[in-house]
C-alpha cells in the first residue's frame, strides 16, 4: 500500500511464536523480497587479507557485509530476547539462521518422541482392579491433555471411548 509521500509501507517483520516452519517460510520470503536471502543462504566470510583484494572485490565484499548486517537485523527483530540470548554469539545472518533451524528442529524431534510416548501410554491405559472410575478418568484425561499440549488433535469422543472400554 502506498503512503501519501509515494513510498511503500514497511512490511511487518514476522515474530517467531514457536512455529518454526511458518516463521522460517515467512521470514525467508521477507528476506528474499529485500534481496538479503542470498547472504543468509550462502553466508558471508570476511577474508583474512583485505589488501590482496581488488577495488571491485572490496566493494563487493562491503556490499555483502552490509546485506548480512541488514539480514541479521531483521532476524534479531523477529526473535524474542529469551531466544536471542541463546544464539547471540553468531557473527553472521547465516550462522543465526542455521542456529535457529537446529534449535527448532531438535525441539521438534523431542516433541515428536514425547508425543509418540504419550500415544503409546494412551493406547495401553487400562483401568486397574481396585481403581475407581473417577481415578481412571483422571489418568486418561491427563494423558489426553498432555497429548494436546504436544500438538495432537485428539477428539473428545476418543477419550470417552477409551473410558467406556
Amino acid at each position: 500500500m502506498a503512503e501519501a509521500n509515494g513510498n511503500f509501507a514497511q512490511p511487518a517483520i514476522p515474530k517467531f511464536d514457536g512455529d518454526y516452519d511458518h516463521w522460517s517460510m515467512v521470514m525467508e520470503n521477507l528476506l528474499r523480497s529485500k534481496e538479503y536471502w542470498t547472504v543468509v543462504e550462502a553466508g558471508y566470510v570476511q577474508p583474512d587479507k583485505m589488501d590482496a583484494l581488488t577495488d571491485a572485490q572490496r566493494k563487493s565484499l562491503e556490499e555483502s557485509k552490509h546485506k548480512d548486517l541488514k539480514a541479521k537485523n531483521y532476524l534479531f527483530q523477529s526473535l524474542d530476547k529469551t531466544i536471542l540470548k541463546t544464539i547471540t554469539q553468531k557473527e553472521t545472518s547465516k550462522q543465526l539462521w542455521d542456529s535457529m533451524k537446529m534449535k527448532c528442529q531438535a525441539n521438534a524431534r523431542v516433541q515428536r518422541a514425547q508425543l509418540n510416548r504419550l500415544r503409546r501410554n494412551f493406547e495401553i491405559l487400562l483401568m486397574k482392579r481396585d481403581e475407581s472410575i473417577t481415578d481412571y478418568f483422571s489418568r486418561v484425561t491427563i494423558v489426553a491433555k498432555d497429548m494436546r499440549n504436544c500438538g495432537e488433535d485428539i477428539p473428545d469422543f476418543k477419550i470417552v471411548e477409551k473410558i467406556y472400554r
